[in-house]
């Protein structure tokens, strides 16, 4: 997703690209292939344009995320962490339960389920499906 692509979504929404949403968006740029989590965005942002709170962090958050901008998920510890979608509006994660590093999952394990879903007149609104383990850099240094 490119910085025009971005602003043609907050423009839709009805925002605009404020200092502190560049900023936050910079942050998660940085962070491209891994999840990061609103303390760790709060804290870069914040060295970027001093005087960014933490409630403009997470309200930021949720907007980006309303707008399809971000994908927010919950990690195995409960923790929620965030990254930018790049062109995969639908996928999947396998995680690394150490230092975080995230692999994307194209294709979609769940097809059938869903199918079974919606064929006992059910509206399926969405889904997630992580796999958590160790990257092998990590399992190398356990």
């Amino acid at each position: 997703m490119d910085r025009k692509h971005i602003e043609g979504k907050l423009r839709d929404g009805g925002y605009k690209l404020t200092p502190q949403r560049r900023a936050i968006l910079e942050v998660l740029l940085e962070h491209r292939g891994r999840f990061v989590d609103a303390g760790e965005i709060y804290e870069k942002t914040r060295a970027r344009h001093y005087g960014t709170n933490f409630s403009t962090v997470y309200r930021n958050l949720d907007i980006l995320e309303n707008l399809g901008i971000i994908h927010k998920t919950s990690i195995e510890s409960g923790t929620a962490v965030y990254e930018l979608i790049f062109h995969r509006p639908h996928h999947h994660h396998i995680i690394c339960k150490k230092c975080g590093r995230t692999e994307i999952i194209d294709m979609c394990p769940l097809e059938q389920l869903i199918k079974a879903v919606e064929d006992k007149d059910f509206t399926l609104t969405g889904h997630k499906f992580e796999l958590y383990g160790y990257c092998r850099d990590c399992s190398k240094n356990q």
